[in-house]
Parts: structure tokens; sequence; C-alpha cells
């Protein structure tokens, strides 16, 4: 699975991060270890507090771990990835919250150790956390037999499509997927050698280089929305100097946006605010589904809860009735008859405890693979979705293409002469020469 880690601070944060179930369809506090509170944000102000008696700003160790996409993985298998990781970082004992996501038909945890030593009040130091944990990462596939990303083979074929919080914002706004526009940058980059080339590369696709502010040189879309070129193709800004030598030749964003709105007709905007219209229809239906569903998933969640809740006290009342009381009690102990007994229920309880992880496991591995069937779905509404916004994207690109060559082409009807009269012709046949 992929681990991705961090020391931070921002107990409050990190809490609510990890709390949110508006961007979560289920969020589930698995353990809260070493803490007075069972409320995972008291739990964390609690590290924070105790971290004021150093001078470590960076109290904590925040951690995710995320399976492949289509693995079934049991709740027991994080536990084991986490429990190994702790000991590989130096964290065995330290107080810690696990907390487990879902979305969109996929479960991945995250855990927060706290990095304060209480016995000498001093921050663990955590040295090459990140090669740990792409080693730990490595042979997590191996031991599950899971396909290997080519990032963790060989850190120089990692991904190039990755992209930054800041980056998906940007897409998210505009109606795309990051990684198209991600995708798109980079092709118009490679296939053009020239500022032309590229400039006329993107400007097919519905982009149009203009000069920045601060960014260098950039790209505009039409709906006016920025984006740094060499961030999304995926290059230095070094390599745009070298491509584009004289920036301050190409249009302000003001001046793209200005020409852009110019060229606008009532009729483009209505037909874009119409291909918006209609992929928003047809993602109602999808989510009302998604909606159902995870409110049924919930649903049966709490069922099974409720019914393990009341095994489990029965149980527990009846392993309590097995230890003797009074002189009878006193007389197992001293035949050792009492530690059996407790020995017995010990060990009950435990299975017992197996037992009702397993059920939950199985009931959440379903829920969770009834919930991907549903996102397959989704996503191929998605991929039509994004289909017809760079489809739009070009036919504007093209639209405007076609205005301003109208306007550049002079008119062909000046100093025509309207009063030459027309040659006269004679219809009649010709006699042919003998």
């Amino acid at each position: 699975m992929i681990l991705k880690g961090n020391q931070r601070g921002g107990a409050a944060n990190l809490a609510r991060h990890l709390l949110r179930r508006d961007q979560n369809e289920h969020v589930t506090v698995h353990e809260l270890r070493g803490f007075a509170s069972d409320d995972v944000m008291q739990a964390l102000r609690e590290i924070e507090a105790v971290s004021k008696g150093t001078r470590c700003r960076q109290y904590l160790f925040s951690l995710s771990l995320n399976p492949p996409e289509a693995e079934p993985v049991s709740t027991q298998a994080f536990e084991a990835a986490i429990t190994e990781i702790e000991g590989k970082l130096g964290l065995k004992g330290q107080p810690r919250a696990v907390i487990f996501h879902e979305k969109e038909g996929r479960r991945h945890a995250h855990c927060v150790w706290s990095r304060i030593d209480t016995n000498r009040m001093t921050a663990i130091n955590l040295p090459f956390y990140k090669r740990k944990l792409s080693e730990v990462a490595r042979d997590l596939y191996l031991e599950h037999g899971w396909q290997m990303p080519r990032g963790l083979h060989d850190p120089a074929l990692r991904d190039p499509l990755n992209f930054s919080r800041a980056e998906w914002q940007q897409a998210k706004r505009t109606k795309l997927d990051p990684r198209e526009l991600r995708a798109l940058f980079k092709e118009c980059w490679e296939r053009s050698d020239t500022a032309p080339a590229l400039g006329t590369a993107l400007q097919e696709r519905g982009f149009w280089l203009a000069r920045g502010d601060r960014r260098g040189v950039v790209a505009v879309d039409y709906r006016g929305e920025v984006y740094a070129l060499a961030r999304w193709s995926g290059v230095r800004a070094k390599d745009v100097k070298e491509r584009i030598a004289n920036p301050d030749a190409l249009p302000s964003v003001d001046q793209i946006k200005d020409r852009l709105a110019g060229r606008m007709t009532t009729a483009l905007l209505k037909f874009i605010k119409e291909v918006d219209a209609d992929a928003r229809k047809r993602s109602a239906s999808l989510e009302f589904r998604r909606s159902e569903l995870s409110g049924r998933h919930r649903e049966e969640r709490a069922q099974l809860n409720q019914h393990q809740q009341k095994r489990w006290v029965a149980e527990t009342n009846e392993r309590a009735a097995r230890l003797p009381k009074g002189m009878k009690g006193i007389w197992h102990r001293i035949t050792g008859r009492y530690a059996e007994i407790r020995q017995l229920n010990e060990s009950e309880t435990w299975q017992a405890h197996l037992r009702d992880q397993t059920e939950k496991d199985a009931l959440i591995l379903e829920q969770v693979e009834e919930r991907r069937a549903l996102q397959l779905e989704i996503k191929a509404q998605r991929d039509h979705q994004q289909a017809e916004l760079m489809q739009l994207r070009a036919d504007v690109a093209r639209y405007q293409d076609m205005q301003e060559r109208k306007d550049a082409s002079p008119s062909r009807d000046k100093g025509r002469d309207h009063d030459r009269s027309p040659k006269r012709t004679n219809n009649r046949p010709r006699t042919p020469k003998p």
C-alpha cells in the first residue's frame, strides 16, 4: 500500500480533517491508544499540551495508508502494517490514533502518533522516515502479492501527473480532472519545439498563452482561469524561458480575458451553460443513488454493531459467572483453578474480539465492493463529461480563430464597379464551316 507520512503540528486542524464526513462517506475511529480522552480532537490536543513542555513544534507524525484500489484489505492487515511502521520509525508504544476513511469505493486508514517521549520530555527523532516508509510499502506489496507501482520499483519512474492540492482545487473550479489537464499540457509541450507551435497546440485545446505577473508564462482558458505553464506541463521554469525567450511579446492576462470576453457571443455563452446544466442533470441520478447507498450501509453497520454489543454483554456476564466467589473462590485460588478459569476467559474474550472484527470486515468489504460497482458508473459519467468539456474548449478555440480571421480579412466588395455592363453573349449556335 502507498504510505505517505509527515511531521506536523496543528492538532486541531488535523483532528477536523480526520473527522470530516462531508468529504468521506464513512469515518470510523478504530483506535485511541495512550490517551485519557476517547475523543479524537481531545486526544490530539493532549499531545499538543504535552509538547508545551518541550521546544518541539512538529509534535505529531501523521501517516496515511492507501491500499490498491481493487484489493480487499482487512482491518487486521492494516493493524499489522501500522505495527510494523511503528517499530521501523521508533514510535513503538507512543500514543496513537487510527481512523478509517471510505470514499468512492475505496477504504484507507490514517494513523497519528505522538513524537513526544514523556519520560525524557524530548521529541523522538525520525531520520530518513520517507525512505523507511518506502521500504515498508515495497515489502507490503510483495507480501500481499499486489502489483507494485513503478515509483516503488524506481523513484525515477514516479507518476509525472502527480499534482498539488492547489492544482487540484484549480481543476475542480473548472470542472475538469486535474490528471486530464496535466496530461493535456504535457502533450502540448512535448509535441512542440517552438513558442509559436506551443501556442498553437494549446489554442487548439482552448488555452491561450499570456504574460503572467509573477509566474512568467501562463495559459488562460475561456473561463478566465490562469494556469502556470511550467507547473502544469511538468517542466522547469528554466525550460520555459528557453522555449519562450521573449515572454514580454505575449499579451497580458487581462488582454487575453478582454479579447475572449469580446468574442463570446450570447449564443456561445448559452451553449456553455447548457452543457454544464446537462452534466449536472446526468449526475443528479447517480448522486441520489450514492447517497441512498451510503445511508443504507450506515444503517447496516449500526445494526451489526448493536447486535455485537448485546452479544458481548451476554458473553461477558457468562464468563464472569464462571469465577467463583466467597470461600469457594478462595479455595480455587489456592488450588490454582481460579487462574485457569481466568486464562480461559481471557482467551475466549480475545477470540470473541477477533470474531466480531471478522464480521465487521466481511460487511465492510461487501459494502465497499457494492460501492465500487456504483463508482464505475460514476466514473463513466465523469469521463463523458470530461470529454464534452474538452470538446467545448476546442470548439471555443476554433470559434475564436474564425472570428479573428474574419476581422483580419479585407472586404472583397470595396472598389468593385457595380455599374459596369456585363458582356453580351450570343447564344445562337454557330454554323460549322465546310
